[in-house]
This record gives structure tokens, C-alpha cells and sequence, in this order.
């Protein structure tokens, strides 16, 4: 296991003396940290050894690190720094998806500010300061350290940057006088800063942007106490996603950071990063694929999948409308079922269902001939996931800035449909009963006129996010300009740390 000591004798090669090392710091939950993996991939690929000579080091903990080293490359190095215990936490805990319960999940985020010691000493043990740290919005504590050290620091929210500066534009500028008694009402207002065109309703309001005015709330506290200040003083923000997609909004989020920071849109990180050792070496524990090959060879596209990723609860009741839903549709489905083992569908699903409740290659899953549509809860990574294969989706937002995605996807790139269900964080939980949701899968793989027309933007999208990518993309050069600039920034061609 790599440890900050062997780092010290590693960090730098003999005798460079230079900025020639990007530190990454992902924050310990999935969706969090396989982004940054596959930037620390892609810096391996375009700027390592033989593109411009840096090094890439990924800091993790024990309980993390197999995770990260199937998914990144052998030349990035990995420093395992020690969790931190916590007495409301049970031992062997090191990331979000294995806590018991979501109540612990602010326990969580105060043992992750624990690590500022080990993170201090490590970056104290180097022989030469690094080039840049790219770290989580959750780890505040970092952007202390980084500027005491005299290093750039580029936080990463993991999140769109239109979704982002949309909560950011709601939690902190007040709405215009004129739109109170719209937004009482229920009617679309305007949000400060957008263009015209953006408009949403009170309940689409992201529910981090609630969360955010909770001050009872301990994760709202930690946030206010250990991240907020930090966050805004970063060099710049770095964001999974491409121009084409979000450099309308980028000037947005930046003017929430200090003068000159600027938002790198350098996305999507997954395919910045070629072709990943994660598809190469996962396996598919529960035949989603073999199972897909014998639909792709009946009727291609026909398949629904479906998936709530990792983190998101849903009750049984819900999952008992959505089995009855999904059968009554008419279509196949593959259906990734996060649940407790005591579910078990309450109808039988037939030859053309296939619900997992293990591992599932999501982006290859996507990416099959078979599938034709994903009813997604829209977390940022899954709905690039999906643009990226060219699946329209059924946007069904949960929690976090889910309820923004998923306007974005369906009502701003036209790639998609909502659910049409209350999901921000002013409305009450909804169950969403069977017959809706047969209704709304036929509106998604049906070939009628919102089919083809979500499923031609969709596919418009996935060219602009290859594009993005390839040779010549916005992304890719957008990366090469980010490592030119933090190189110049120690010769003062830009701002530092302040």
C-alpha cells in the first residue's frame, strides 16, 4: 500500500525541482470520485511523461484504494491516507455507499475533515510543490492548506455547470419583488443572471438549494462552517461537462468565485480518459449483457433501463408501481434495483424483464444496440453517460440538484421527457402510480412524434460530446489550456491564491 512517505521519495523526478505534479483529492463517495480518476487518466494520457512531462497522484484512503486502482492507469501513483475514526461511525466505513444509513452522512463529512492533518503532512513531505491540487467541494479544509503551501487549487462540485450556477444563483440572490407572488402561485419565474429562456417553478427548486437554507440542518452547518469560504477562494472551478452543452453558463458560476477564476469545462472526464481500465476489467456479474445480445438480435433499441444509481432511496411502495409500470409498458426492461433484499417485485416480470440487484456496466449497458431509452434520476454522471450513447431519458429527479438536471436534459437540450411529477424541494414526496408510469415509458420508446424528436436530439448531443473530446475539442483543449495557464500562473500571468 502507498503511503505519504513513499510519496515524498516518488512525487517528482530527481533533480526537476518544477511544477511538473497534479495532486487530486476525490471525495469519497462513487460519483464523486470516478471523475476525477478518469482526469487523472486523461492527464496521464495528454500531459504525462510523453506529452509534457507531469505527474498525476490520486489521494484516497485504505479502504478506497483497490477501488481506485482497478480505474486508473499504472504510471498515476496512489497515496493512501489514513481515514479518520469517528464515534458515530462503524469501523471500516470509508465512503459514502457503504454507510448504513443517509442520517450518517453528516458524521461522514465531519470525519472527512479530519484528514487535513494527514493532507498537510503529505503535501509538506514533497520535495517540490506540485503544479495544481484538484480536489472536492467537500474538502474545504484542502484550499487552506493549498494556498498556506503556495499551490493552486481547483475545486470540483461534479455537477453541470448550468446546474451548478442555478443553485448557486437561487441559494444566493434574492428573486425580483415582482416574481413573489408568481412563485407563490406555482407559475415559472425567472432565475437571476439566466438568460431569458430559463424559467422554472417553486417546486423545482434543486432540493440542495433547500438544504442550503436549512442553518438546523448538519450537513447546511458543515457546509457553512468548513466549505462555503473555501470553495469561493479557489484558483478555479473544474467542471464534467463541454462546451456545447454548458459554456453558456459558465460565466455564471464564475462570477460566484473570486475575480479571474474561471470554470474549465473539460468533459466528459470518462471519455477524456479513453478507453477506461473500468470497462476493461469489470466484469458483468449478472449477464446484462449476453441478456441484451438476445434482444439486440430480435429488435434493436427495444429495451428500457433503468437505474436510480447508488445513493438514491426508493421506498417499496415505489418500487412495487414501478415493477407493475414497467411490465404493464409493453417493453423490455434491465432494471438496477439499489434496495434492500427483502423487496422482491410483486409481479411477474417475464422473459423480457431482468431486474439486477448487483454490479451493471452502466455505460456499456447504455451503449448496447438493444437499448432504446433510460429512466434516470439524473444524476450528472449517469445523464452524461447516457448523451454520451445517444439515449433519450425519463427524467425522474430525487434529491440533490437532480430536479435541474433533469430540466436541463428534457426541456432546454430537448434530449428527454420528465416523469411530470413534483421533484423539487417544495414539494412532498409523490408516489407515482403504475399507470403513469407505463404512459410514460411508451412516450419514451413509443415511435411516435416526442420519440423521434427526443431521440434526434439526443443523437445531436452525442456527436457534440464526441466532438468535444476528440482532436481539436472544446474539452480537450480546454485541458491543455488549463495546464499552460496554471504553469504561467507561478510566473505571474495570472492571480494566485488570495
Amino acid at each position: 500500500m502507498a503511503t505519504a512517505d513513499d510519496a515524498a521519495r516518488t512525487a517528482a523526478p530527481a533533480g526537476s525541482g518544477g511544477r511538473d505534479h497534479v495532486v487530486l483529492f476525490p471525495f469519497m463517495a462513487k460519483g464523486h470520485t470516478l471523475p476525477l480518476l478518469h482526469l487523472a487518466t486523461a492527464l496521464s494520457a495528454h500531459h504525462g511523461a510523453g506529452g509534457g512531462g507531469l505527474r498525476v497522484t490520486v489521494l484516497t484512503t485504505p479502504g478506497n484504494l483497490a477501488f481506485a486502482r482497478r480505474r486508473v492507469p499504472a504510471d498515476v501513483d496512489l497515496v493512501a491516507l489514513p481515514f479518520p475514526a469517528h464515534p458515530e461511525l462503524p469501523e471500516g466505513v470509508e465512503s459514502t455507499d457503504a454507510l448504513p444509513s443517509h442520517a450518517l452522512f453528516a458524521a461522514f463529512l465531519r470525519a472527512t475533515a479530519l484528514l487535513q492533518e494527514p493532507f498537510t503532512g503529505y503535501l509538506a513531505s514533497l520535495p517540490a510543490p506540485p503544479l495544481a491540487l484538484v480536489s472536492d467541494f467537500f474538502l474545504g479544509f484542502t484550499q487552506r492548506v493549498a494556498s498556506d503551501a503556495g499551490v493552486r487549487r481547483l475545486t470540483f462540485h461534479g455537477m453541470s455547470a448550468f446546474s451548478l450556477a442555478l443553485c448557486f444563483s437561487l441559494a444566493r440572490r434574492p428573486h425580483p419583488p415582482a416574481d413573489e407572488s408568481v412563485i407563490e402561485d406555482g407559475g415559472p419565474f425567472r432565475v437571476p443572471g439566466f438568460p431569458e429562456t430559463v424559467t422554472i417553478t417553486k417546486d423545482e427548486v434543486p432540493h440542495a438549494v433547500a438544504q442550503a437554507s436549512d442553518v438546523d440542518d448538519p450537513v447546511t452547518r458543515f457546509l457553512f462552517d468548513e466549505v462555503r469560504d473555501w470553495d469561493y477562494r479557489s484558483w478555479g472551478v473544474l467542471v464534467n461537462s463541454f462546451d456545447a452543452l454548458d459554456g453558456d453558463y459558465a460565466a455564471i458560476l464564475e462570477s460566484f468565485y473570486l475575480p479571474g477564476a474561471r470554470a474549465w469545462l473539460v468533459g466528459p472526464l470518462f471519455l477524456a480518459a479513453g478507453e477506461s481500465q473500468e470497462e476493461d476489467g469489470e466484469d458483468d456479474p449478472e449477464g446484462c449483457l449476453p441478456w441484451l445480445d438476445e434482444r439486440a438480435a430480435k429488435r434493436p433499441g427495444s429495451v428500457v433501463y433503468v437505474s436510480f444509481g447508488t445513493q438514491v432511496h426508493v421506498t417499496a411502495a415505489q418500487l412495487d408501481e414501478l415493477a407493475h409500470g414497467l411490465v404493464a409498458s409493453g417493453h423490455a426492461f434491465l432494471w438496477a434495483v439499489r434496495s434492500s433484499d427483502a423487496w422482491s417485485p410483486p409481479v411477474d416480470v417475464g422473459t423480457e424483464g431482468k431486474i439486477v440487484r448487483g454490479w451493471v456496466p452502466q455505460r456499456r449497458v447504455l451503449a448496447h444496440p438493444a437499448v432504446g431509452g433510460f429512466v434516470s434520476h439524473c444524476g450528472w454522471n449517469s445523464v452524461l453517460e447516457s448523451l454520451a450513447t445517444g439515449q433519450p431519458m425519463l427524467a425522474w429527479p430525487v434529491m440533490a440538484e437532480q430536479a435541474a438536471n433533469a430540466k436541463h436534459v428534457a426541456d432546454i437540450l430537448g434530449a428527454g421527457v420528465r416523469m411530470g411529477v413534483k421533484a423539487g424541494a417544495n414539494a412532498a414526496p409523490e408516489l407515482v402510480g403504475r399507470a403513469h408510469v407505463a404512459g410514460k415509458v411508451r412516450e419514451l420508446m413509443d415511435d411516435g412524434q416526442t420519440g423521434r424528436r427526443m431521440r434526434a436530439s439526443a443523437e445531436h448531443v452525442r456527436k457534440a460530446t464526441r466532438a468535444a473530446v476528440g482532436e481539436g475539442g472544446t474539452s480537450r483543449l480546454a485541458l491543455r489550456r488549463l495546464v499552460d495557464e496554471l504553469q504561467r500562473s507561478y510566473d505571474g500571468g495570472r492571480r494566485g491564491d488570495e
